[in-house]
């Protein structure tokens, strides 16, 4: 089956020769706060399961200013299944979900948003090679129903280790289709299979990604510096999407997160589903799209933790108007703190005592 997709729509690597394209991430925990689905496995069944709500998220995300509509197939690969024993449904997941994404673009007016296809770490990667045919198929299915789905580029992201993330954009490129490639930097500062980030970066780049970067583990504040280190490294394009939670040296990545204030998380660790103490509120995440787009940055987003109002505040801070910003913060004629001239003068006095 084949999509019949705009034949005006640029593509990609057009798009970012003109300038920064928004990428709003984050469907796994949106949908787990949804009651959609379960923490842990992160199975995306979704899909499946309730594709209205996912169309819904779709919907709002791109309506938040995302130029990007991508396939929610993160974690749809054959290992995901075969933990829940769902093998079979596989091919259907992947199939529905790009169909669902084009559904979604194609309901924009004008040059709708485009339509990513999407692979990730498998999380039975071992740098020995021993793994590398049997992860190198279960990328090339899910590519391959990308190319049938005429998806316009494929993500190939969260990658901890340089080997799989090669293994992806290896799947991505023999398809021919445009290759984001983004790595995920744990705690230590290094891959699990050694390199950094930007030695990754630079051997990405060498294979053929058409757009470098990182994504997800790390927040604003642990991330920057990175992503500032490979755009003076390679010459292709940069995308930088953290998860929108306050990381710090101490806490560098969303998984080292402790809260010793609290005494109820499960086995303490508030990944994945109680790390509302530490997120970051909108304004930080336009800091860092700015902070972004002023290194060069172009290929910019929200990983876990990304709301539609984040998404919304990265478009307003890199110039956009989006539909959402009809209803951006207007505090002029809020009750006690406005400045609207018809508000009730001894209410607002009050304001100092709320």
């Amino acid at each position: 089956m084949s999509i019949d997709v705009a034949k005006h729509k640029r593509g990609l690597l057009e798009r970012l020769a003109e300038g920064p394209v928004i990428c709003a991430e984050g469907y796994l925990f949106e949908l787990e706060r949804r009651g959609y689905l379960q923490a842990g496995g992160f199975v995306p069944e979704v899909v499946l399961e309730n594709p209205d709500a996912l169309a819904q998220v779709h919907r709002e995300f791109v309506r938040a200013g995302s130029d990007v509509v991508e396939a929610f197939t993160y974690y749809g690969h054959r290992e995901k299944l075969r933990l829940i024993g769902k093998e079979d449904l596989l091919e259907p997941l992947n199939t529905a979900a790009l169909d669902l994404a084009h559904a979604v673009a194609k309901e924009v007016r004008g040059e709708g948003p485009l339509v990513a296809g999407n692979v990730c770490n498998t999380n039975v990667y071992h740098a020995d090679g021993q793994t590398d045919s049997r992860i190198r198929a279960m990328f090339e299915e899910q590519v391959g129903w990308a190319v049938e789905r005429s998806a316009d580029f494929v993500v190939g992201e969260t990658f901890f280790q340089l080997g799989e993330a090669r293994l992806a954009l290896a799947a991505i490129k023999r398809a021919g289709l445009v290759a984001v490639i983004t790595l995920a930097l744990p705690a230590r500062g290094i891959l699990a299979d050694g390199p950094t980030v930007v030695e990754a970066a630079k051997v990405l780049e060498q294979d053929g990604a058409d757009v470098v970067g990182m994504n997800c583990f790390r927040g604003p504040g642990t991330m920057l510096d990175h992503v500032r280190q490979i755009r003076e490294a390679v010459s292709c394009h940069v995308a930088a999407l953290p998860v929108p939670y306050r990381t710090t040296a101490e806490h560098p990545s969303f998984f080292t997160f402790a809260d010793p204030e609290c005494d109820v998380v499960p086995n303490g660790r508030p990944f994945p589903t109680a790390l509302d103490p530490f997120q970051c509120n909108r304004y930080e995440m336009a800091k860092f799209a700015r902070e972004a787009r002023d290194l060069d940055v172009r290929y910019i987003g929200i990983c876990c933790g990304n709301s539609p109002a984040h998404t919304r505040e990265v478009a307003e801070a890199l110039g956009r108007h989006p539909e959402a910003s009809r209803y951006s913060p207007d505090m002029s004629k809020h009750f006690a703190f406005g400045t609207d001239p018809s508000l009730d003068v001894q209410t607002l006095a009050v304001a100092e005592k709320l």
